[in-house]
């Protein structure tokens, strides 16, 4: 079933994108409405999930699902600030590479989660319940992203000025 609903899909898709033009170029025409599409398909995914497992009970309470919330903004954040340190370390001169990877070290998508949660976890009722944490890791991703972005901004301009600077006072010190 993975394999049916996930993989199969993105297969596809990247045949229907390298190897028929036509293909291609329909769906960059009604990019829109794909988009449109492909969000109302995730929302229905969303709502049939919580519905069957509100539908059947659930043994989480408002405190434990607090809980996870927290503890997911304290996972978030120690994992940033990991991505940032490491992508410092590895990328010293990049930091555009700095900001596009912590960016994408730590950012979820839910339209692949919850498809292949999913199918995981079909036949269990509980399923709306794994999905939950997915569900509020993708708008808290995007408060902090939004927040923490500016400063990245900042810290990526500044760097840039202070590489440019180096390699000038490199030249003008070889006397090129």
């Amino acid at each position: 079933k993975l394999g049916l609903r996930v993989v199969l899909p993105i297969f596809i898709g990247q045949i229907l994108q390298h190897f028929v033009p036509p293909a291609k170029e329909f769906v960059k025409q009604y990019k829109k409405y794909f988009k449109t599409a492909q969000e109302c398909c995730l929302l229905f995914i969303i709502y049939t999930v919580f519905c069957k497992t509100f539908l059947q009970g659930m043994e989480a309470s408002v405190g434990q699902i607090f809980l996870m919330i927290a503890l997911q903004f304290f996972m978030l954040c120690v994992v940033m600030v990991l991505a940032w340190t490491c992508l410092r370390v590895l990328f010293r001169n990049e930091p555009k590479l700095q900001a596009m990877g912590l960016f994408g070290c730590t950012h979820k998508t839910v339209a692949m989660g919850v498809p292949l949660i999913n199918a995981i976890y079909e036949s269990n009722p509980m399923v709306g319940l794994y999905t939950l944490p997915l569900l509020i890791w993708h708008p808290m991703q995007l408060v902090i992203g939004s927040f923490v972005a500016p400063y990245v901004a900042a810290y990526v301009k500044r760097r840039e000025e202070e590489i440019s600077s180096t390699v000038q006072e490199e030249k003008s010190a070889d006397g090129t």
